[in-house]
C-alpha cells in the first residue's frame, strides 16, 4: 500500500522571502492610488530581493521617468529621466529583457546622474515592465556589494513587475499621454493621471481654478474724484509692498533666493510709475485704464530695444500693473476660492500679489519651471506644486476635482473617494 506523501503548510516565519511575496501579492490585489503603489511596491520588492535601492520607472511619451524609489533622495522622483535605449535601464526596455551587471559604473551603457550617487550601488538589475500593448516602464534593483543577482532572483523580479504594470494601467496614464480629452456619459472628465515634474512636496485635493487676469478691456469705471483715485492707488501700492515684504522675509528664513521679489518691490515702489499713473488720471483716464496704459507703454519701449533683459523687465512691470489694477478694483475676477487648486501656464508676480493670500491648496502649471526665481515663488506659496503637466488643459477645466501629488509628480483628474480620503486624512495628521 502506497504511503500518502506528506503535506506541509508553509507557515509564516518559515521563509522571509515567501512571506514578503505573499504580502506583496495581497497588497497588489487591493485597488489603491498610484502614489501609494509607487511608495509601497519599491519598499516591498527591495525587502524581498535584499536590494539597497529599488526604483520604478514609468514610460511617459518617449521618457522613462523615475516615479517610485527607495534608497535615493526623494528629489529624484520625476526628475531622473531616460529615453528607451539610454543607459542600462533604457536598454532593458528597448530589448524587453532583463539586464544585469556586477559593475554598473564600468558598463558601457551606464548613465551617470550626479545627484544619485549610483556609484555606491554597482550591483545592478533592470527588468522591463510589460503592458498589454508594449512597455510600461522598468523595475531597477541595486546593491552596494556582492552577491550579484542570480537567476532565481531575476526570475522573481520579472514576476514582481506585474503589480507595477497593473498600477500603471489602472491610472490611465497612457490614455492621458495620447492627448485626447475623453468624457464620461454624464459629462464629467474621466479619471486620469497626468504626468508632471514635482516642484513642492506634498499632496492636496481641490477644485480647479484657472489663474485670473484683469479684463483686456477694462469695464467703464464709475466717476470718482481725483483724490479718491489717488488714495485707492496708494492703498494698493501699500498692500503690495506689505505683501512683498512678508514674502521676502519668508524667502530669507527658508534660505530661498528672493532677488526676483526684490526686483518686483523696486517696480512697485518706483516713483515714476506712480507719477505716470496720476498723470493719466489727470488726463481723464480711469485708474484701471491708466495702469493698463503704463503696462502697454513699458512693453512697447522694450520691443524697440530688442533686448531680452528689457523685455523681461517690461513683463514684470506689466504684471505689477495688472496686480495693482486688480487690487484697486472691486472686480473679483482675480479672487480664488479658498482650498482651490490654482492652474495656469506659469506663476508670475501678479499671482503672488493677488492670489498669495487666497489660501489655495495646490498649484499645477503647464510650463516647466526653469529658473530659481520661479522655484522660489512656488516655494513661497507653501503648498504642493507640480509643473510641466502634460495635457493639463485638455483634461482639467474649471470646476474639476483634482489631486496634486507633489511628491511623485502627478495630477490626478477626478480622483476616487479613497484617494481623496487618504489625502485628507494625511493632511489632518
Amino acid at each position: 500500500m502506497a504511503r500518502t506523501p506528506p503535506v506541509r503548510i508553509h507557515a509564516r516565519g518559515d521563509a522571509a522571502r515567501l512571506d514578503g511575496v505573499l504580502e506583496l501579492v495581497a497588497f497588489a490585489a487591493k485597488p489603491c492610488p498610484l502614489s501609494t503603489s509607487l511608495d509601497e511596491l519599491p519598499r516591498r520588492i527591495a525587502a524581498i530581493l535584499r536590494a539597497d535601492v529599488c526604483s520604478i520607472y514609468l514610460l511617459e511619451g518617449d521618457d522613462l521617468v523615475m516615479r517610485g524609489n527607495v534608497g535615493f533622495p526623494s528629489t529624484a522622483l520625476g526628475e531622473v529621466r531616460l529615453v528607451i535605449g539610454e543607459g542600462i535601464t533604457g536598454t532593458a526596455v528597448e530589448c524587453m529583457r532583463p539586464v544585469t551587471t556586477a559593475h554598473a559604473t564600468t558598463h558601457e551603457k551606464f548613465l551617470h546622474f550626479p545627484t544619485l550617487g549610483e556609484e555606491r550601488f554597482p550591483i545592478f538589475l533592470a527588468v522591463p515592465v510589460a503592458g498589454a500593448t508594449g512597455p510600461l516602464g522598468a523595475l531597477v534593483l541595486q546593491r552596494a556589494r556582492e552577491p550579484a543577482f542570480d537567476e532565481r532572483e531575476i526570475e522573481l523580479a520579472a514576476a514582481l513587475t506585474a503589480p507595477i504594470a497593473a498600477a500603471a494601467e489602472r491610472a490611465h496614464l497612457r490614455e492621458a499621454l495620447r492627448g485626447e480629452r475623453r468624457t464620461t456619459p454624464g459629462g464629467g472628465t474621466r479619471r486620469v493621471t497626468l504626468p508632471a515634474r514635482p516642484v513642492s512636496a506634498g499632496c492636496a485635493v481641490g477644485i480647479v481654478s484657472a489663474m485670473r487676469r484683469p479684463a483686456s478691456r477694462p469695464a467703464p469705471e464709475p466717476k470718482v474724484s481725483r483724490k479718491k483715485s489717488v488714495e485707492t492707488f496708494d492703498a494698493a501700492i501699500t498692500h503690495a509692498n506689505n505683501t512683498l515684504a512678508t514674502l521676502i522675509a519668508r524667502a530669507k528664513s527658508l534660505g530661498l533666493d528672493g532677488s526676483q521679489l526684490e526686483l518686483v518691490r523696486t517696480i512697485v515702489a518706483d516713483g515714476r510709475l506712480r507719477e505716470r499713473v496720476i498723470e493719466l488720471i489727470d488726463e481723464g483716464k480711469g485708474l484701471a485704464l491708466a495702469l493698463q496704459t503704463v503696462g502697454g507703454e513699458a512693453a512697447r519701449e522694450a520691443a524697440k530695444s530688442a533686448m531680452p533683459m528689457m523685455e523681461e523687465r517690461a513683463r514684470e512691470i506689466s504684471d505689477v500693473c495688472e496686480a495693482l489694477a486688480m487690487l484697486c478694483s472691486p472686480d473679483r475676477r482675480g479672487a480664488i476660492a479658498r482650498g482651490a487648486v490654482l492652474v495656469g501656464d506659469r506663476l508670475t508676480a501678479f499671482d503672488l500679489l493677488v492670489t498669495a493670500q487666497s489660501g489655495v491648496s495646490a498649484i499645477a502649471l503647464s510650463e516647466p519651471v526653469t529658473t530659481d526665481s520661479a522655484r522660489t515663488m512656488l516655494g513661497l506659496m507653501g503648498v504642493p506644486a507640480v509643473a510641466d503637466v502634460q495635457g493639463l488643459f485638455k483634461w482639467a477645466a474649471d470646476g474639476d476635482l483634482v489631486l496634486v501629488d507633489g511628491d511623485h509628480g502627478f495630477l490626478r483628474v477626478n480622483p476616487s473617494r479613497a484617494e481623496v480620503a487618504k489625502v485628507r486624512v494625511a493632511s489632518k495628521g
